[in-house]
Order: C-alpha cells, then sequence, then structure tokens
C-alpha cells in the first residue's frame, strides 16, 4: 500500500446461511413429531443384528418387549433397552398420556454399519489372515397405530 492510499471498508454483507438456517429449523420441527431411540457403536455384527430388527418391525410395542425378552440372541438384550428408551421418549414428548392407549408400534428400524476393526490371525506358511471385528449403528423409530374404521 502507497502512502495516499485509503482503506476502503465495506459495509457487512446481509445475514450468510439463511437458507441453511430454516432448512435445520424446520428439520428439528420434523423430529419433535418422531419418537425414536439410536444406538451407536454396538459390538454386534449387523448381519446378526438385523435378524432381531427383522423379528420385531411392525410389531405392537408390548409383544415386541415379550418376543425381545424370551428370544435367545444376544443382540435381542441391546435392542430390548433401544426399544424401552424409544418409549420413555415418547413419554417425555406426550406427558400424561398412557402407553396402551396410544397403540404403539414399532414403525421403523434401521442397522447400519458401523467401524470395523482389523486384527491379524496367525495362518499357516508364514501368512496372516485378516480378521474383521464388525460393529453397528441401530436407530428405532416408535409411532402410534393408524386408527382404521370399518363401515358397511
Amino acid at each position: 500500500m502507497g502512502i495516499n492510499s485509503k482503506v476502503v471498508r465495506r459495509e457487512p454483507k446481509a445475514y450468510k446461511g439463511n437458507r441453511k438456517k430454516l432448512v435445520a429449523d424446520a428439520r428439528k420441527e420434523a423430529k419433535k413429531s418422531l419418537y425414536f431411540a439410536s444406538l451407536r457403536n454396538v459390538p454386534t455384527s449387523p448381519r446378526k443384528m438385523r435378524l432381531v430388527a427383522d423379528m420385531i418391525r411392525g410389531v405392537e410395542v408390548n409383544l415386541a418387549l415379550d418376543m425381545l425378552k424370551f428370544s435367545t440372541k444376544e443382540a435381542a438384550g441391546r435392542m430390548e433397552k433401544l426399544l424401552l428408551s424409544a418409549i420413555d421418549n415418547w413419554k417425555q414428548k406426550n406427558p400424561g398420556a398412557n402407553v396402551e392407549d396410544a397403540n404403539l408400534i414399532v414403525s421403523s428400524v434401521a442397522v447400519d454399519s458401523a467401524r470395523i476393526l482389523k486384527r491379524l490371525r496367525p495362518a499357516p506358511h508364514c501368512r496372516a489372515h485378516r480378521i474383521r471385528k464388525r460393529s453397528n449403528h441401530v436407530t428405532l423409530y416408535v409411532a402410534s397405530k393408524p386408527e382404521t374404521t370399518t363401515e358397511k
């Protein structure tokens, strides 16, 4: 800069990122009507967890709890705690409401793959086989069963 040059200061522009804020607020409002619980980094393979998830998907909440309680799968214990957490989240958003009167069902269960820990196992002829220890993320949604009326 020279001696005679002036520093021109610009006026601050309008708030940037307004579109992102509006979209984030809309997403936040939509989440208020959803009742869910999520479990992260479960040290069970996603394939084994999906067997349990398929067992309770679309089932009434009390029946799903009984199915999980008497299941012999290891993943069923974790899924039972997750379902209880989702029911408690529903209770927090609906104070004074009764779970039995609401006809809650397990609307959807998503089991996604998480990080994979890679280990080596010794093999014959000075080689090594890779062991993949898989883990998963589970998200469980609970919703009220839609009322159906039959008219004749």
